[in-house]
This record gives C-alpha cells, sequence and structure tokens, in this order.
C-alpha cells in the first residue's frame, strides 16, 4: 500500500475530491494547511505573503492504483500557475482499524 500526500490550492479540493469519488477513491482525508514554495511566497502590490493557504489530501491506495490516483488529482488539481501544489508518495507498511483493532495489511 502506499500513501499518497497532496498539498493543492483551497479552491480545488472540490473538484478533486468529486474527481477522486467518481474514479472509485471516494475515502481521502483532508486538512487546512499552510506553506510556501521554491517561490517563497508571493508579492501582491506592496503586499509580501510568505505563507499561502493550501490543502492537504491524504488517501492510501493498493500500490497497482498509484498512478491512476496521482494522474486523476495531477489533471484535477491543475490550474497551470505556480502554486498548484505536490504530490509525495509513500509506502505504508501496516495500517489498524482502531474499532476493531484489525490489521489492514
Amino acid at each position: 500500500m502506499k500513501m499518497i500526500r497532496a498539498i493543492i490550492r483551497p479552491e480545488k479540493i472540490e473538484d478533486v475530491a468529486s474527481s477522486l469519488a467518481a474514479a472509485g477513491f471516494p475515502a481521502l482525508t483532508k486538512i487546512d494547511v499552510y506553506g510556501r514554495g521554491k517561490q517563497r511566497g508571493i508579492t501582491v502590490d506592496s503586499i509580501h505573503y510568505e505563507e499561502l493557504p493550501k490543502t492537504m489530501i491524504i488517501i492510501v491506495v493498493e500500490d497497482d492504483e498509484v498512478e491512476k490516483v496521482v494522474s486523476n488529482i495531477q489533471v484535477s488539481s491543475l490550474t497551470g500557475h505556480y502554486g498548484d501544489g505536490k504530490i509525495f508518495v509513500s509506502p505504508v507498511d501496516t495500517a489498524y482499524t482502531i474499532r476493531t483493532g484489525n490489521e489492514e495489511l
């Protein structure tokens, strides 16, 4: 299993969540976060914003579904501008259901 974490623009969260659900991936976690990329924030008029609001999506999928989910997130979150976000993929060794204590892997 793999954990996919995507940091995207907040205004794209509904597009991404809807697209993932339509593709058969309805379960996700979303977190409001703040950060900056390589550009170190943005300047609008005379105001410099060091950190910008973003939304992080976390989803765990089987190894063979990673490319489908990553592609789905890329397409549905794209605006074509700096700050569209990043996607990180990490291995998941074990998962447990809290209610039952069952191991999922």
